[in-house]
């Protein structure tokens, strides 16, 4: 039988994503940092700190934010990487196949960690909700 419980009163069972324009700044910002201090450990030319360092941060902003802010925050990312992380610094390209992969790369990171705080956030969602004793497997 299905007990019908009110949600709206009370502690939210899930918590609200923070807001998009929010997550591109701290993109904006984290980018930033991130890539200033890959170079001044030595990383620039070699892409694949600040690639991986990058992916990281998308990956995090991706945990308290909605699915429609991963595009733009792998943007960011991107532009900073490929204007600060590769010689000649400051100057935007575009190679095919190498862009594309890093794009691919950072949009992944960020609908994984989204992907990845939506099943948690879910299933304690789910836990705070439920009564005791109810939703487990008859042989337990």
């Amino acid at each position: 039988m299905i007990e019908w419980r009110q949600l709206s009163s009370g502690v939210r069972p899930v918590p609200e994503p923070v807001a998009t324009p929010v997550i591109w700044v701290a993109a904006f910002v984290g980018a930033l940092l991130l890539v200033a201090v890959v170079n001044f450990l030595g990383g620039h030319g070699r892409p694949g700190f600040a690639l991986i360092a990058l992916s990281l941060l998308a990956a995090l902003l991706g945990l308290c934010a909605r699915l429609v802010a991963a595009p733009g925050t792998a943007a960011l990312c991107w532009l900073f990487l490929n204007a600060f992380a590769i010689p000649p610094s400051g100057e935007l390209t575009w190679a095919q196949g190498r862009d594309t992969g890093w794009l691919a790369c950072l949009l992944a990171a960020a609908v994984a960690g989204t992907a990845l705080a939506r099943i948690v956030n879910a299933r304690a969602g789910y836990r705070r909700i439920t009564p005791p004793g109810h939703g487990t497997w008859p042989s337990d």
